[in-house]
């Protein structure tokens, strides 16, 4: 799964730790979401998504070996 979390944050400017807070999860938890080293669980990708004002599908997307 690939994700535009980066690039949100960024359009925002919001860093990976107001990001954590705003969801209640470690900035780590942010840091290897966007570096794909982690997959949200549904939950946590909507309410990443609700920070951001887009569906899930907006920000993160399925690779074809997923």
């Amino acid at each position: 799964m690939k994700n535009t979390l980066r690039v949100e944050r960024a359009i925002k400017d919001i860093t990976q730790a107001d990001l954590a807070e705003k969801i209640g999860v470690s900035r780590q938890t942010i840091n290897t979401i966007e570096s794909n080293k982690y997959v949200p669980s549904t939950v946590l990708a909507l309410k990443i998504a609700r920070v951001f004002g887009k569906p899930v599908e907006q920000i993160f997307s399925l690779e074809e070996g997923d």
